[in-house]
């Protein structure tokens, strides 16, 4: 699939296309190895990052909470598509989200987006990828994804503190391979081009008496398109799992993922800026709060959040305000601490590496 920022061009479906098997080769290959060796001083340093993935970390794609989605939701349980514009790289395009439908616990079949938890579980699976003979990457059929077991999955949530019961992560696994996104921007002639895939673009599940006689069986989920493209492309960028996974709010991974993608020359002296016009329209997890107040504290509280987890030194917030003192906006300045900067470092001179790498065919 095409950059969707530069030349938009439909996602093939591939959920109706027969199952093709996970060759030897798509386990072990030059591009895999890339996405898999991260740039660091040893074992434990390793343990700590995983790979952030642009385009597909930019898409506002998990900004609907739980309690938003109860109240937008029909007595039948139905929610409709959602629309969520959004800008990158200077271009606006659009995220259109279809929900699952799935059973909920007293048999009733409800829609979901994909949500918080359904957040997490995409970021384990991706760091699950990392590991040698779990992800794999299979450029004649334009495919990559990771070979895992609930048990090693759930295992992972938990040491990273986010305890789920093999219920819960199966219901987040079904909503993010039946849920869809659209990519919606429009060509030269200003046609509007659609992409179309679900999240995870295919699960191979493992029955449940199977699963039952042994927990260590191994699922298959393949991720989505955008995310393939990232790892045949080498775009994507090492960063600390282990800081992002600490978060406690969406708004502050969200913000984390940013620095990681855009403030990629960190530096003591050079501050990052970022408006909060921008958070609030790129990221489309301020849309629930009633005040404007309420939703700028929510900021406030997340940058404060990354700054604990050591990630910045100095967050500097100026209000810009109007006419009779309305606010219109406000601009926070940033500034990192040592160890992102480094982090930040590693990740740039891995990207040079790496594309100064012969491609695999």
């Amino acid at each position: 699939m095409a950059d969707m920022a530069d030349n938009p061009t439909p996602a093939k479906k591939l959920s109706r296309r027969k199952t093709v098997p996970v060759q030897p080769s798509a386990l072990a290959n030059h591009q895999l190895n890339l996405f898999q060796g991260f740039l660091a001083n040893s074992g434990d340093e390793r343990e700590l990052l995983s790979n952030a993935v642009d385009l597909w970390d930019n898409i506002p794609r998990y900004s609907v909470s739980r309690s938003r989605m109860n109240a937008m939701r029909t007595a039948e349980g139905f929610l409709e598509e959602i629309e969520l514009p959004f800008q990158y790289k200077g271009r606006m395009l659009t995220a259109v989200i279809h929900p699952a439908r799935v059973n909920s616990k007293d048999g009733k079949r409800l829609s979901y987006y994909p949500s918080a938890r359904e957040e997490l579980i995409e970021h384990t699976l991706r760091k699950l990828s990392a590991e040698q003979q779990a992800g794999f990457f299979d450029r004649p059929n334009f495919r990559s994804g990771v070979l895992f077991s609930l048990h090693a999955l759930r295992k992972e949530l938990e040491r990273q503190g986010h305890s789920l019961r093999y219920d819960e992560i199966i219901e987040a696994l079904d909503i993010l391979s039946l849920s869809t996104i659209d990519i919606v921007a429009s060509n030269a002639d200003g046609e509007e081009i659609c992409a179309r895939s679900s999240y995870l673009d295919r699960l191979t599940m493992i029955r449940r008496k199977d699963y039952d006689a042994d927990r260590n069986s191994r699922w298959s989920a393949q991720f989505h398109p955008l995310v393939t493209q990232s790892i045949d492309r080498v775009t994507y960028r090492q960063f600390n799992y282990q800081r992002m996974m600490k978060c406690r709010s969406q708004i502050a991974r969200w913000l984390l993922n940013q620095l990681v993608l855009k403030y990629t020359q960190a530096a003591m002296l050079t501050p990052f800026e970022m408006f909060y016009s921008t958070i609030k329209r790129d990221s489309a997890l301020l849309n629930g709060y009633r005040l404007e107040r309420q939703a700028i504290s929510a900021v406030d509280d997340a940058w404060q959040e990354l700054k604990n987890l050591g990630a910045l030194s100095v967050i500097t917030k100026n209000e810009r305000r109007g006419q009779r003192n309305k606010l219109e906006d406000v601009i926070y300045s940033l500034l990192p601490t040592y160890e992102f900067m480094t982090e930040q470092k590693a990740a740039n001179r891995r990207q040079v590496n790496s594309h100064g790498s012969p491609k695999a065919s």
